[in-house]
């Protein structure tokens, strides 16, 4: 990770709906229709409105990205993305989480947006462990800025104090 990558790079602790930034990820489910954790909380701050626009996109594959407009949130954009369910079993849930960062930074850089912020996608009833889901994520971010110029910041909005020491340890490390 070089020092002008990282510099792009934030860990917050808090709401991820009251963050000012061009778009907010939606842990979500893959009918897009809201549900609980961060799903629910996007949903209930974006209004009826978010619901509705949803119901037209069809869904969502894991490991994929769409994106809508943020309503009554600070952010102009919610990009929703379905995370994997955590199995030690499964060989691939390590590259659809991947997935869900790049295909959501993709999507914020197809659309000119320069700052993009991510809850911890697939650690709550999802069950991913958070220094595996942390690793995944930061890396994966890392990566694609190294060649992307759109996006000028990514925040980490994590909502406990352990996701949080966990994502700062690692980008400190």
């Amino acid at each position: 990770m070089s020092k002008e990558t990282l510099s792009k790079i934030e860990v917050w602790k808090g709401d991820i709906t009251t963050l000012e930034v061009d778009a907010i990820v939606n842990a979500a489910n893959k009918t897009l229709l809201g549900g609980g954790g961060v799903d629910g909380a996007i949903h209930r701050a974006a209004g009826p409105e978010l619901l509705a626009e949803c119901r037209t996109l069809g869904g969502c594959e894991t490991g994929e990205a769409k994106i809508t407009k943020g309503y009554n949130l600070p952010a102009s954009y919610v990009i929703h993305t379905v995370g994997p369910v955590y199995s030690k079993t499964n060989p691939n849930v390590a590259r659809l989480l991947a997935n869900c960062y790049k295909n959501s930074l993709a999507l914020a850089s197809r659309h000119n947006l320069s700052s993009i912020a991510f809850p911890a996608i697939s650690c709550g009833v999802y069950g991913y462990p958070i220094k595996e889901a942390c690793k995944i994520a930061v890396d994966t971010t890392c990566n694609f800025l190294e060649t992307d110029q759109t996006i000028k910041k990514v925040v980490f909005a994590l909502f406990s104090e352990d996701a949080y020491k966990v994502y700062t340890t690692y980008i400190c490390s």
